[in-house]
């Protein structure tokens, strides 16, 4: 495998762990406080952190077109972040994370079908793989719960996947201003909602340090995949990149002990089965 082949895998990877830790400490805070509240807090400072990292790398401030790029990525990653907070506040952790994963990890490839041709069969063969994956994830199984959760997964994917295809072209020229420009962007526009909209009257206090682990957990997971798309192709750092939620339902079951059916299972397995093969 060549260099910059590790490089990508490696990047991708530790972007995915960032990633799904950052998901169990957001939906943890979610489970206390108002999710909007909770993302402009969190992103705050993941703003705070990348301004700092900045700041120590010496980076050079891009193009405006690739703080444009970030600021795009940042609004459609918020939103994401929370329709799958908010999911996995009311839905099983286990359950939520793998199927908005497949969906985040579709949408580059579908991109990459458009600009670069069909995929091979293998690939081919994960799309298909996908699909019966969430179905069983979605399949009852008797219990009042099993559904809750689902639509905010698949909005949460969507809305992940436009992240990535936004965040390759901010990344072009640097990883930190533009992860700036994307917290920049989140802080404002959550900010914005939680005071015209929110209601909620429950403090953020019991819930900060879960926020706070969220933002700096989610915010490097960022930058290391804008990190991994200047090293190789953004399918490949995108599908890998979506094996985040592993992190997620390992801590799920460790911390709160949470049980899934068999089918269900099966379906999770098969969902990151089914982001290997379209990373093959």
């Amino acid at each position: 495998m060549p260099a910059n082949s590790f490089e990508v895998a490696g990047l991708s990877l530790l972007s995915a762990a960032s990633w799904g830790a950052g998901d169990f400490s957001g939906g943890i805070a979610a489970k206390k406080a108002n999710v909007f509240r909770i993302i402009a807090l969190a992103h705050a400072f993941g703003l705070v952190s990348m301004l700092l990292m900045a700041w120590l790398v010496r980076e050079s401030i891009p193009p405006r077109a690739d703080l444009i790029w970030g600021a795009i990525a940042g609004l459609a990653g918020a939103f994401g972040i929370a329709a799958l907070y908010k999911g996995l506040a009311i839905g099983r952790m286990g359950i939520i994370a793998p199927v908005a994963a497949v969906i985040t990890a579709v949408l580059p490839v579908l991109i990459g079908i458009r600009s670069q041709g069909l995929p091979p069969a293998i690939q081919l063969a994960g799309f298909a793989l996908a699909l019966v994956s969430i179905w069983l994830v979605a399949r009852p199984d008797g219990e009042v719960d099993t559904h809750r959760g689902l639509g905010l997964a698949i909005l949460a994917g969507i809305s992940f996947g436009l992240f990535l295809v936004a965040g390759k072209q901010a990344g072009l020229h640097a990883v930190f201003w533009p992860m700036v420009a994307a917290r920049a962007a989140s802080v404002v526009v959550m900010s914005a909602i939680s005071l015209m909209v929110v209601t909620d009257p429950r403090p953020l206090r019991a819930a900060l340090t879960p926020i706070i682990l969220s933002g700096l957990l989610d915010s490097a997971g960022n930058a290391l995949f804008l990190a991994a798309t200047r090293h190789g192709r953004l399918d490949v750092a995108s599908v890998l990149a979506s094996l985040y939620p592993a992190s997620t339902v390992i801590l799920a079951r460790v911390v709160l002990k949470e049980r899934i059916s068999r089918t269900q299972s099966a379906g999770i397995v098969g969902a990151l089965i089914a982001i290997a093969l379209i990373s093959a």
